[in-house]
This record gives structure tokens, C-alpha cells and sequence, in this order.
């Protein structure tokens, strides 16, 4: 690999996710503190979406032949190679899909039901963000 892979700016969005997730789980529903926590916490899970793509691209670059290849994948091919490479399980890359076809959803509905489906994905979501840095960082 041709230098470590920079993980701040990931760990500042997930620090952000957690903080929201702590507050909107704090908050009383139909408030405004708990729409600013829920908009947040909508923006940070999609942050931290993209930053996992694109360092889990970095991470994956060494197995192909140029960076042209790997920026021609989509998010979901980049988690079928990162798994195609034993960086992350099976299990794991169908719930980084599920993660991924929510925040497809984000584009078209705000509304409840939307930000619900986020909240239920949130912890699990945390988790596997975790996982994947560590996965990043590893050398």
C-alpha cells in the first residue's frame, strides 16, 4: 500500500453520528431539539456513509491494476471487492447495502418514516463504521 490510509475526517463524522444519535435518543419527539438531532444525525449517517466509500476505495486500490479501475466502481461494487479481498464479511457487506439503499431514500423523503428507518439502522450502523476504520487503519 503506498502510505496510510487518513482516517480523521471519518472519525470526526462518526464522533458527530454518535453525538447525534446520544441527543435525539435524550430529546422528546415532536420537539424542535429532537428535529435538529434527527437532521443531524440524516446528515452525519450519510457523511459517514461516503467517507467509508471512499477510504475503503483507498484501501482496496493496491488489488487492482490502476486508480482509474477503482473510481470506476460503484458503492456497492467497492464493498463486493472489499469482501472479494477478506477485508470484510459477508454479513457485513449486506448490511453496508441496506446502508446504502437508505441513503438513497434520503434524496427523495425527509419525513418520518424515513428518518425512522434511519434510527433503527443507527446502531448497527455505528458498529460496522467502527469496524470498517479499523479495517482501514490496519496496514
Amino acid at each position: 500500500m503506498e502510505g496510510k490510509v487518513n482516517t480523521e475526517y471519518l472519525d470526526k463524522c462518526l464522533k458527530t453520528l454518535q453525538k447525534s444519535y446520544e441527543m435525539i435518543n435524550q430529546a422528546k419527539t415532536n420537539t424542535v431539539e429532537y428535529e435538529m438531532y434527527r437532521n443531524s444525525l440524516v446528515k452525519s449517517f450519510e457523511m459517514t456513509l461516503e467517507q467509508c466509500n471512499k477510504l475503503l476505495k483507498k484501501k482496496i486500490l493496491p488489488f487492482f491494476s490502476s486508480k482509474r479501475e477503482v473510481d470506476k466502481l460503484t458503492f456497492k461494487d467497492v464493498f463486493r471487492h472489499a469482501f472479494k479481498h477478506s477485508l470484510i464479511d459477508e454479513p457485513a457487506v449486506v448490511r453496508w447495502m441496506k446502508y446504502r439503499d437508505n441513503r438513497n431514500n434520503t434524496a427523495h423523503d425527509y419525513g418520518q418514516k424515513f428518518a425512522d428507518e434511519t434510527l433503527s439502522l443507527i446502531e448497527s450502523f455505528i458498529s460496522d463504521a467502527q469496524k470498517l476504520k479499523a479495517i482501514i487503519e490496519n496496514d
